[in-house]
């Protein structure tokens, strides 16, 4: 797709519109969780704004937010009654919700073998499964150990990668 500046406003807003549309993102719990977390740390701040943008666009519509059993489960987890309300209320918006598979443990186990904790591993399987365009995840143990794969089907990125993702 062309650079937005480089065509007229009218048609860069509709092809704009159309690209993102077909987006489907993955939040992972630790993302899900950011706007809620100390915004002590410059970092933690910057992605927490990130996330709420992007679940404003998720809200408007303008990508898909994909949710998952495993994301459900994980949530309910948390002992923190504000912050699992948060999060549930997020995943109760969501557009696509991934059940768990035979195919998706399958694909989770072999994860785990390449050195994936297992929910991040379930996580990542689902969002394989559904074919998303980006799964989203602060977890920098998580991040690196997925750009060290060379097959995963779905591109793994920060909060703040992400967003300039959707900026372009």
């Amino acid at each position: 797709m062309p650079p937005r500046d480089s065509m007229p406003n009218g048609l860069a807003a509709a092809r704009y519109n159309e690209y993102i549309d077909r987006m489907k993102v993955y939040l992972d719990t630790c993302s899900l969780h950011r706007p809620v977390d100390n915004k002590a740390e410059l970092r933690v701040a910057m992605e927490s704004e990130a996330i709420l943008g992007i679940l404003a666009l998720a809200q408007i519509q303008a990508v898909t937010l994909v949710s998952s059993e495993v994301l459900a489960f994980e949530v309910d987890q948390n002992p923190h009654p504000q912050r699992r309300a948060f999060v549930s209320a997020v995943l109760d918006r969501a557009q696509v919700e991934v059940l768990l598979t035979d195919a998706i443990e399958h694909r989770a186990e072999v994860l785990v073998q390449r050195g994936f904790k297992p929910l991040d591993a379930l996580h990542l399987a689902c969002a394989e499964a559904e074919r998303v365009d980006y799964f989203c995840s602060c977890d920098d143990r998580l991040l690196n150990k997925a750009h060290e794969q060379q097959d995963l089907p779905v591109k793994v990125v920060s909060p703040l990668e992400l967003a300039k993702e959707l900026l372009r």
